[in-house]
């Protein structure tokens, strides 16, 4: 038998190799780029181009890895924030209404939500409040299938993020009160924003139907148990080989593409398949833009 510390090393090679094949690919870099297509194959197909739906992101201080905390960044690993967030790391900053997204129709802002969250495929999975915090190895850590420390966010602090930046929508990142809240505040001013509680069905098809791009998907433990879990549903725009809906979700390691490869956990594209645990378990859905 090997020593642990053997092991941890060949575990983490694993998990480094595994994550290689399903590295971030760079979205929206490319003017009118219309397409994001990522290791597994799977896509998504905007009927917007990337510099409209997120161009501000890629242009201003909005997009800056930097401006994602509440602190300034100089403050993100100092002794204060170790002592009052510790593993968590700093909180999100409140972000302000998106000047892009205003006047936009409801189709183009759930389009502009998962553009937004594409930009953070292949961040691990972390028990972080911000995706772009990146602490050293030696600083507290909450483990997780990630295998280290590093850049990442959990599920409902990545669909909580993604709205936040994308809209100045701040939803709660608590998993049990993002599921049931439905009043969410906009803008540093706490602008009210109500939310629309979409009940599903308990066919698939029926909750394939039912569901629209950017939807907050909740998801439970097991049948009939409590919420865990939160997705971002992709919907239409969504593309892969085998015609199967997709998520993008921040998630463990056990859901496998359509070539039968494990899918690294962290933020990814993922299938949504009939009799999955997604689809068994599958709770209600909020969605943030009516219309």
């Amino acid at each position: 038998m090997g020593s642990p510390e053997l092991d941890l090393t060949r575990r983490s090679l694993m998990i480094a190799a595994a994550s290689a094949a399903f590295a971030p690919v760079s979205w929206g870099r490319t003017a009118g780029e219309r397409t994001f297509t990522a290791a597994s194959g799977y896509g998504v197909e905007f009927h917007h181009p990337a510099d409209e739906l997120i161009g501000d992101l890629l242009a201003t201080e909005r997009g800056d890895p930097r401006m994602q905390a509440s602190i300034p960044h100089r403050e993100w690993f100092s002794e204060r924030v170790r002592r009052e967030y510790g593993a968590w790391g700093p909180g999100p900053r409140h972000y302000p209404i998106a000047a892009a997204a205003e006047g936009k129709s409801a189709a183009w802002r759930r389009e502009r939500a998962i553009a937004v969250a594409l930009r953070f495929v292949g961040y691990g999975y972390q028990h972080h409040h911000i995706p772009d915090w990146d602490p050293s190895a030696e600083w507290p850590w909450k483990e997780t299938c990630a295998g280290r420390n590093g850049k990442g966010v959990d599920c409902s602090n990545f669909t909580g993020f993604v709205y936040n930046q994308g809209f100045g929508i701040r939803p709660n990142t608590a998993i049990g009160r993002q599921a049931e809240r439905l009043e969410v505040e906009v803008g540093p001013e706490g602008r009210p924003h109500r939310l629309t509680r979409v009940e599903l069905p308990e066919d698939h098809e029926g909750k394939v139907r039912a569901l629209r791009s950017g939807d907050l998907l909740f998801i439970r433990g097991k049948p009939g148990g409590e919420v865990t879990h939160v997705v971002l549903w992709v919907g239409p725009i969504g593309r892969s080989a085998t015609g199967l809906p997709l998520i993008l979700d921040s998630h463990g390691g056990d859901v496998k593409d359509d070539e039968g490869r494990p899918i690294p956990c962290g933020v990814q594209l993922r299938p949504f398949r009939e009799r999955s645990w997604y689809d068994r378990c599958a709770s209600h859905a909020h969605r943030v833009f009516a219309g």
